[in-house]
């Protein structure tokens, strides 16, 4: 049997592997409780987000598909202005809004994808607005270039390009800060929300630059 010696022994050894107040051991463990529960909460978030998947008539699946419409004419013209520009500074803004853009286009494509719905819907353009608003005449959301004006931009030649993409670029972006709005006030979800947010800011932005550069060539 252990003596009495040896069994205060195991006892302190005891003692002293229990976590202290104040110890590394106890805060380590405190730390990784907590990142633990935090993990919890925040997969159960995602899982029950994810359960509200947005559906065909949804200002999401409207937004997805018409920005990415909208985005692919900006593309195009920045391609054009970035080919064909006079001004460096006019080549430099077709190239970023051409990048920018086309990621974009890709994320809200990759969206369409993970809800199961198709690139194009059942409903019409701009429908999915909560102000209302519709597409002209000739079928074109806010901002959009008619074919005719597509059709000027490919055909000119140096400065002419830089002016008219310049003009057609910034009605263009005020298009698209408009749709970004619409889906911020129909819209709670994060990557939604994210996404737009980014293409208000950045468009905006440019859309500063583009003014500058408009009456610097006036």
């Amino acid at each position: 049997m252990p003596s009495a010696v040896q069994e205060t022994a195991v006892e302190e050894r005891a003692a002293s592997a229990e976590p202290r107040p104040g110890s590394p051991m106890l805060r380590y463990l405190t730390l990784a409780m907590t990142a633990l529960l935090l993990l919890g909460v925040g997969w159960t978030a995602a899982t029950l987000y994810a359960g509200r998947t947005p559906g065909e008539t949804s200002a999401e699946a409207g937004f997805a598909r018409d920005m990415s419409r909208h985005h692919a004419q900006a593309v195009e013209m920045a391609m054009v202005a970035y080919a064909k520009g006079q001004d460096p500074a006019v080549r430099q803004i077709g190239y970023d809004i051409a990048l920018t853009q086309q990621g974009q286009i890709g994320q809200m494509q990759r969206w369409l994808q993970e809800w199961n719905l198709l690139p194009t819907g059942s409903r019409p353009a701009m429908e999915w607005m909560p102000d209302g608003v519709t597409v002209n005449a000739d079928g074109l959301m806010p901002g959009m270039a008619t074919r005719e004006e597509i059709t000027s931009l490919h055909e000119a030649q140096g400065a002419e390009v830089d002016r008219l993409f310049v003009d057609l670029m910034i009605k263009h972006h005020i298009g698209g800060v408009h749709m970004a709005d619409g889906v911020l006030d129909a819209s709670d979800r994060p990557e939604v929300v994210r996404l737009a947010q980014s293409m208000k800011q950045g468009q905006q932005k440019e859309i500063n630059e583009l003014r500058k550069l408009q009456q610097g060539a006036g």
